[in-house]
């Protein structure tokens, strides 16, 4: 890990445990060494933070491309291995980025569902960042961001004090998948990260947003009813 990459992990451990009281779960399913591929759901701006902060190895992740319009800002997640992908559009550039990541043996972080939730629940999922999955043959770990959604809100501009859990789901190896389709892998993910955000809430109750009531399956028919 480059010295400048862990001051900034470091920095940011701090403001994420002070602030937000962030903890973590599983983190020993994300491989010690080799490519791996990320999957989490998108609540916030500081999700690539408070997913990368734990891990001890340096993680390489998307970024719309608006971000690297501002040249500091740029400059600053560059440095922090962001890379820029079109929204929108099937970005070659980017495909061909988090393929060759892959293959070196790194660790990409993504968010499929494309952009920021509006409500806290796990939104369908891109099937195009799957197939980079079955073309690079390495494990997908399924991740789920919980608690930033009530503390930083897409219309919210500033982040409030939160009570935040980042869980690290238990991979999924490349031969799991590799007779699959990306739409149909797409499913299994996505079913992962809503089994687990329905387990939070039942744990958890203060964690419950608005919708847990009137939609108890939150779009997993197999979730049990809440409690």
């Amino acid at each position: 890990m480059r010295l400048f990459y862990q001051f900034c992990r470091y920095l940011c451990q701090m403001v994420s445990v002070v602030y937000f009281k962030t903890r973590r779960v599983g983190l020993a399913n994300v491989p010690s060494e080799g490519g791996a591929l990320l999957v989490s759901n998108h609540q916030s701006f500081i999700d690539p933070v408070v997913v990368g902060i734990h891990i001890t190895r340096e993680v390489h992740f998307m970024a719309r491309d608006t971000l690297f319009a501002n040249p500091l800002f740029g400059r600053l997640i560059t440095s922090v291995n962001a890379f820029p992908v079109r929204r929108g559009s099937a970005d070659l550039g980017a495909i061909k980025e988090s393929l060759r990541l892959l293959k070196q043996g790194h660790l990409v972080l993504m968010f499929p569902e494309g952009t920021r939730t509006t409500d806290g629940r796990v939104q369908p999922l891109l099937p195009g960042m799957f197939a980079i999955a079955k073309k690079a043959r390495v494990p997908i770990v399924p991740v789920l961001i919980e608690g930033v959604f009530k503390a930083w809100p897409r219309h919210q501009i500033l982040p409030a004090p939160g009570n935040v859990m980042v869980e690290y789901g238990a991979p999924i190896a490349p031969d799991e998948f590799a007779d699959l389709p990306p739409e149909q892998l797409t499913e299994t993910v996505r079913r992962r990260l809503v089994s687990m955000q329905q387990k939070w809430h039942r744990r958890v109750p203060e964690r419950r947003l608005q919708w847990w009531k009137s939609d108890s399956s939150a779009g997993c028919a197999d979730c049990p009813p809440p409690a």
